[in-house]
């Protein structure tokens, strides 16, 4: 199995431009036709994202990660991240995957590899890193291709894909980012606190959201609660919170059915103008001015 191949099954199942869904849950694969530029996305879960053709970059934290045909990426979910697509044309399109891998799935194979070296969670807190870019070989784009290619009936999809996608996590796994993907899942875990205070936020922007407030639901001081939340996120919860609100407004505004001072109080802003001075410093155009270009596209 080569790129080749992976390029052949992609361009049969990303119909569309942009976004293809429904296939996995979890699997999104995306055809694009042209470059792109910098774009706010939001990830919920761990994933792992596969370039078949073209080139595509994630900017985290100013932190520019470039991946193709040769490499493949692993990136932390409750993430608020840029994404832009360096190389597509419509002879050649940008054609690539992203598959969001449930986090006790990592983990259960990780407890059955006892001889990978972990290192202490302290070491990964210093790196700080939320995605990581790692060489893509034969085995784990052989293994991309079992997966993809069991989802073609009904009967594989049920009794093989599950079976493949776990062959991915453990193919990842044995790579030099053991430690760092088993990190991120541990992150993503539903007993921890900081992931509970991250679907709190989510499901509550447009309340008042304070640091009290998400510490008093998770159990902690809220020093101890900042502390935790930085060193597991990379933001502040103020930062964190602004970003959520900002990108769930954006994409409420590219929706074009509500107006500026509904999508504010949507999100969580008391004031339209502060909203769309926020909006503007954030995307480079008011809201009204950031649907007519996209709308323009």
């Amino acid at each position: 199995m080569t790129s080749v191949d992976l390029v052949a099954d992609l361009t049969t199942r990303a119909v569309h431009v942009g976004a293809n869904v429904g296939l996995w849950p979890g699997l999104t694969i995306y055809r694009f036709t042209e470059p792109t530029e910098p774009e706010w996305q939001e990830i919920r879960g761990l994933s792992i994202g596969v370039v078949a053709q073209g080139r595509k970059a994630v900017i985290d934290k100013g932190r520019r990660y470039v991946y193709d045909q040769f490499n493949y990426l692993v990136i932390n979910g409750d993430l608020q991240f840029q994404s832009e697509v360096l190389e597509a044309s419509p002879g050649r399109p940008c054609l690539c995957l992203v598959l969001e891998v449930d986090p006790s799935t990592v983990r259960s194979i990780s407890d059955k590899m006892p001889g990978q070296r972990r290192i202490s969670t302290g070491a990964l807190r210093e790196l700080a890193e939320t995605c990581v870019i790692s060489t893509l070989d034969d085995e784990v784009l052989s293994s991309v291709l079992r997966f993809l290619r069991s989802l073609s009936t009904d009967v594989e999809r049920r009794v093989l894909a599950p079976l493949y996608q776990r062959e991915l996590v453990y193919r990842v796994l044995q790579r030099e980012q053991f430690a760092r993907m088993l990190h991120f899942a541990e992150q993503q875990a539903a007993g921890n606190p900081i992931r509970a205070a991250l679907i709190y936020i989510n499901a509550h922007l447009a309340d008042p959201i304070t640091v009290a407030t998400m510490a008093a639901q998770v159990g902690l001081s809220p020093s101890a609660f900042t502390r935790t939340f930085r060193e597991v996120t990379g933001s502040s919860p103020y930062q964190y919170v602004k970003d959520v609100r900002l990108n769930r407004a954006r994409e409420l505004v590219i929706d074009r059915r509500l107006g500026v001072s509904e999508i504010a109080h949507r999100v969580g802003y008391t004031s339209a103008s502060h909203f769309i001075k926020e909006f503007r410093n954030r995307f480079g155009s008011t809201p009204r001015d950031y649907c007519n270009g996209t709308t323009n596209r």
